[in-house]
């Protein structure tokens, strides 16, 4: 258990005292952080509201587990996650959240895990590495979610995904460039939350649902995204 009884605060993250739990979930909805902590979470306590970003920790289970949601893109995701690992001591990291598909074999709803995320950020360039750097899962986190998900009998895809940093790209071949390299989807965190990860020697995963499917121009609604992806909440709660 991380020793988070201290006063500890950022600019960002001010629990006032409450624990943050070494195992945390981090959808970038906020709304969807209070919906977890409001339907799986015992005895929840709130733990940040800045921003309203919300975060709460409580029990899972008998374990010990926070929620928090991170925002939308690498920059906000990495400032929550790195402040979460090196001001607050949490060990698992793990995004639940959503993506947009392109791959045929793959449907709305379907469950994700992201062994590995390609990205055309450049937020690697601060640890000035001689050559390219691969960002992957934590095995063991991954190893444990794809035995979950086969337990519920889920479509889950295991593989590459992109974290992006534009959401409107002006370039309209570039979908199909990593379509063609294998990508099953497309999203905005993950590769930061890796990164993170890696440099700190602490574990990360990211579960997505599929929310669009790019390619057929599919997409479930924004009530749907926040409360409907169970599967991929009760996954992750799982690896607590």
């Amino acid at each position: 258990m991380s020793n988070n009884t201290e006063q500890k605060e950022t600019p960002h993250i001010k629990p006032n005292g409450v624990e943050i739990a070494e195992t945390i979930l981090l959808p970038g909805d906020p709304l969807r952080a209070k919906f977890i902590a409001e339907t799986y979470l015992e005895n929840p306590v709130q733990f940040n509201s800045v921003r309203n970003m919300f975060g709460f920790t409580g029990s899972y289970q008998g374990k010990k587990v926070s929620v928090m949601g991170t925002g939308m893109g690498m920059p906000s995701m990495s400032l929550y996650s790195w402040e979460l690992i090196h001001v607050f001591g949490v060990k698992n990291l793990i995004r639940i959240g959503t993506c947009g598909a392109i791959q045929d074999q793959m449907n709305l709803y379907d469950i994700v895990l992201a062994m590995g995320a390609s990205t055309d950020s450049r937020y690697v360039h601060q640890y000035n590495l001689p050559g390219e750097f691969s960002n992957i899962a934590s095995f063991s986190l991954l190893e444990k979610a794809k035995q979950g998900a086969d337990s519920k009998g889920l479509p889950v895809h295991v593989g590459n995904v992109l974290t992006s940093d534009i959401f409107y790209n002006a370039d309209p071949t570039a979908i199909e460039k990593w379509r063609k390299m294998g990508i099953l989807c497309v999203e905005m965190e993950t590769a930061g939350l890796y990164m993170n990860a890696a440099y700190a020697g602490v574990n990360a995963l990211t579960i997505l649902t599929v929310s669009d499917h790019i390619i057929r121009n599919e997409q479930t609604t924004p009530e749907e995204r926040q409360l409907a992806f169970t599967n991929m909440m009760e996954i992750a709660l799982g690896l607590a």
